[in-house]
């Protein structure tokens, strides 16, 4: 009796605890992310992260809530590491700030021109280039900038460089597509920009546009033109980690169809072997 009374009890504290750890689980995917950064992320959800985040929270059974902050410098610390989200839809694969994915996309930077101006240039080391106005994302004076910025400083082709600040004026939407709408407008030549933000901004702009992937050859070694992106959790989040790695496993046709929904432009390898990278 005594035997069956103890076993009783046993599986009424291993119910009670099953109940409690159910209980304890987050009711909401807490995503870090921009409020004002499309083609990624807005406060209207209307990026492509935020619709991410959404089939994610829908797989988990889950409802996404946000915190905001400006994808800059110290997002990290002032987001995922403060302790107050959980999650970042968009981070390089193996960034050291956070525990990452599987890569779920792989992009490239890309040149983008007037399509009626048929350019038709994709290598960062034609001669042509020195004879136009070229638009490049700058982040900062201390060396880290993007790898167009280093590749024609490289080449010593400075004179007829612009340069948009990547995080521009964020009193206004979307500060990056300034660079994007400066050809749209006829104020430089090309522009040689991320490709996400860039597929996205010619899909929108009134003027027909030309994507087309920049390839560069061993000689810019070892900068990189192609990243592959996955997501961040906190170091450590390892459980967090693995319900995200089965999602993207399982969901990875849909993910792919919502990045070309937005013009990501999609690589699966890098072109070293032939011609160089694009990125």
């Amino acid at each position: 009796m005594r035997s069956l009374v103890s076993s009783v009890l046993l599986l009424a504290m291993a119910t009670l605890q099953a109940a409690a750890s159910v209980a304890a689980e987050p009711e909401t995917l807490r995503v870090c992310a921009d409020p004002n950064n499309l083609p990624f992320s807005n406060r209207a959800g209307e990026g492509f992260e935020n619709r991410l985040a959404e089939m994610v929270a829908q797989k988990l059974g889950k409802a996404v809530s946000y915190t905001w902050w400006a994808q800059r410098r110290g997002f990290i610390r002032h987001t995922l590491k403060a302790g107050d989200c959980d999650l970042v839809m968009g981070v390089p694969a193996h960034y050291d700030l956070v525990e990452t994915t599987r890569p779920y996309y792989r992009s490239t930077y890309v040149f983008v021109s007037q399509t009626a101006r048929h350019l038709q240039l994709d290598a960062i080391d034609s001669p042509r280039l020195r004879g136009l106005t070229i638009g490049v994302h700058l982040i900062g004076d201390d060396g880290n900038n993007t790898p167009p910025a280093h590749a024609f400083g490289q080449q010593g082709i400075i004179d007829n460089i612009r340069g948009f600040m990547i995080y521009g004026d964020y009193r206004e939407p979307d500060p990056p597509a300034r660079l994007i709408e400066a050809v749209e407008h006829g104020e430089i030549d090309i522009a040689a920009a991320w490709g996400p933000l860039a597929g996205y901004a010619a899909k929108q702009s009134a003027v027909p546009l030309t994507v087309v992937p920049i390839i560069a050859g061993e000689r810019f070694a070892p900068q990189q033109f192609q990243f592959d992106i996955a997501m961040g959790v906190r170091k450590g989040e390892h459980t967090l980690r693995d319900r995200l790695n089965d999602f993207i496993t399982q969901n990875i046709g849909e993910i792919t169809a919502l990045l070309q929904s937005y013009g990501v432009p999609l690589v699966e390898k890098r072109l070293s072997s032939a011609a160089g990278e694009h990125r």
